[in-house]
């Protein structure tokens, strides 16, 4: 059964503002040879999307004859204006931004672990608002939130976890009350982080991969067939309960002490590196939500000085052998192809810790397995968030087409 005519109108209009999502600005003449509609169709949806205010001239080609198809045509940017939430346990970054995602305003908050669960929230709600003040944005059309822990499917918050403060759960019921007309969610940190480097880093070229966030703490991330995968109950890639050899234990139900987290977060790395005289030794209180560290520094340090200190190069050799641990548990089940070193500390091990992994997970999988670094580093959370927030705030005024 073909099309109604008001079917096959919305259709057109929203093959085309996807076009323009994708490709940026185009002429009627690109939009008639990437569609394959008639001039005279492209030509009423040009002006049907422009009388909607979604999109306008923003230029012109650089063809030498000048005319109607030389006009460039590109989505409203300013028809509506979004923001994107980095949380972690020690504070909170915000960027505003407009529809087409370039970045109008950001600012960052430190919020001290021994603070009350109301202070915190107002900390966080101020500062969003803040940054939307900065940005000229007089409402805010979507609001992602980038945080650590599992996002129950069902209701899409964050479930409760002993090791996270309260006013993680609570942000986006405040940001919701603030902001009322706003549609506000949270994902995953790493699930957004996967996303940013499949857009726009290390894995632009990957439909299917695996993120391993290697910081404080450490998490994994699923890309299957270029879809993201969270799991029956939102738990896919928390691979810090991984039992792995080499821990004094095994992890349990409500705690990861003896699994992959043991060996690979940043507590454990900070007293892999002590042992060889890298670093400033344990981070179990910065861990725990005290004073802030910086978990990559050991790896840093140890990256600068390898070319002229034997226990340099041993300490990265330790880090990559356990690294490969969880990531062999990954690619044996998945077979994914590609593992991205994402986090402070895989930002920090860059190409050389990257490439010691791949030579020692070689050695322990059969499945042919790339292992590149992040290339987006500490920005890919609010990349992701920034990204998941343009992708719903379009499709809902596309839909409207």
């Amino acid at each position: 059964m073909p099309a109604s005519p008001s079917t096959a109108r919305a259709i057109n209009d929203r093959l085309a503002l996807r076009l323009l999502q994708q490709e940026g600005a185009l002429t009627a003449a690109q939009l008639k040879h990437l569609t394959g509609l008639s001039r005279p169709t492209v030509a009423d949806l040009v002006e049907r999307l422009t009388a909607a205010g979604l999109i306008a001239v923003v230029g012109e080609s650089g063809e030498q004859r000048r005319g109607p198809n030389a006009k460039l045509y590109g989505i409203v940017a300013d028809r509506a204006h979004l923001a994107a939430l980095d949380v972690r346990t020690e504070g909170v970054s915000v960027l505003v931004s407009d529809l087409v995602g370039r970045v109008l305003a950001e600012a960052s908050v430190p919020i001290d672990g021994a603070m009350g669960t109301g202070p915190a929230l107002e900390q966080a709600v101020a500062l969003v608002e803040r940054a939307a003040k900065e940005a000229g944005a007089e409402r805010l059309h979507t609001v992602g939130i980038g945080a650590p822990g599992l996002i129950d499917p069902g209701t899409g918050e964050l479930r409760p976890s002993t090791g996270l403060p309260v006013w993680h759960r609570r942000l986006v019921a405040a940001l919701q009350e603030r902001f009322p007309e706003s549609r506000v969610s949270v994902e995953n940190e790493t699930n957004l982080a996967a996303l940013a480097e499949q857009r726009d880093g290390a894995a632009r070229d990957r439909d299917t991969f695996v993120l391993l966030w290697l910081g404080l703490g450490v998490g994994a991330a699923l890309v299957l067939d270029g879809t993201l995968r969270r799991g029956a109950s939102g738990g896919a890639g928390e691979i810090g309960f991984l039992p792995v050899p080499g821990t004094p234990g095994l992890p349990s139900a409500t705690d990861c002490d003896g699994g992959f987290h043991s060996l690979a977060g940043a507590a454990a790395v900070a007293e892999l590196a002590a042992g060889y005289g890298l670093g400033a030794g344990p981070m179990r209180e910065a861990e725990a939500g005290g004073a802030a560290a910086d978990p990559a520094a050991p790896v840093r340090e140890a990256v600068r000085r390898q070319d002229a200190e034997p226990a340099a190069r041993r300490f990265l050799a330790d880090l990559a052998e356990r690294i490969a641990l969880g990531a062999a548990a990954a690619v044996s089940v998945l077979d994914p192809g590609c593992v991205v070193l994402a986090g402070e500390i895989g930002r920090a091990g860059g190409d050389d810790l990257a490439a010691r992994v791949r030579e020692r997970l070689a050695r322990l999988s059969p499945l042919p397995t790339e292992v590149r670094p992040t290339l987006l580093g500490g920005e890919a959370v609010l990349r992701g968030a920034l990204l998941t927030a343009r992708d719903r705030a379009q499709e809902d005024l596309f839909a409207q087409r």
